[in-house]
């Protein structure tokens, strides 16, 4: 299996925007549609395709925003695979490569990300790469885990 991740163009943005996932997943997260405006309007936002044997199977969207007067957070903001390829162990493949990812292009200690505390599926996904909840809601509402990358072995 050869997996990647890419950066989205011209070239491969309409694939990105055909990915969708299951109806009960819907209320979890925004459409890649929406991600990529939001990416558009806000440029500290990095928006990825992840890919399978040349497939886009998958999305992520990242970035670097600041947490107080002296320190900055890396967010793995947007993460989903599409419907059809969900089941296959892709979701742990491609958190574990935005893990690596992450950590080597940003140097950092943790990686923050947020979560509703109803998408089960997600939240035990996280707590087996090591995100914790830190106590923090976003402002969304959501729950904020964090993984503190020092401690972070490959699964």
């Amino acid at each position: 299996m050869f997996t990647e991740i890419r950066d989205i163009t011209a070239f491969n943005k309409k694939e990105i925007l055909a990915l969708r996932i299951a109806d009960n997943q819907q209320h979890f997260i925004e459409s890649t549609e929406q991600c990529l405006a939001e990416a558009e309007m806000d440029r500290r936002f990095t928006p990825l395709g992840l890919y399978k044997d040349n497939t886009a199977i998958g999305f992520a969207m990242y970035g670097l925003f600041p947490h107080d007067d002296y320190s900055q957070r890396v967010w793995l903001d947007r993460y989903l695979i599409a419907e059809q390829y969900q089941g296959q162990g892709l979701g742990k493949h491609f958190l574990q490569q935005l893990i690596q990812y992450l950590t080597v292009k940003f140097n950092c200690l943790q990686i923050y990300l947020s979560v509703y505390d109803n998408n089960a599926v997600a939240i035990q996904l996280y707590k087996q790469f090591g995100f914790i909840f830190n106590g923090e809601l976003d402002d969304k509402g959501e729950k904020v885990m964090v993984l503190e990358v020092h401690g972070y072995d490959n699964h």
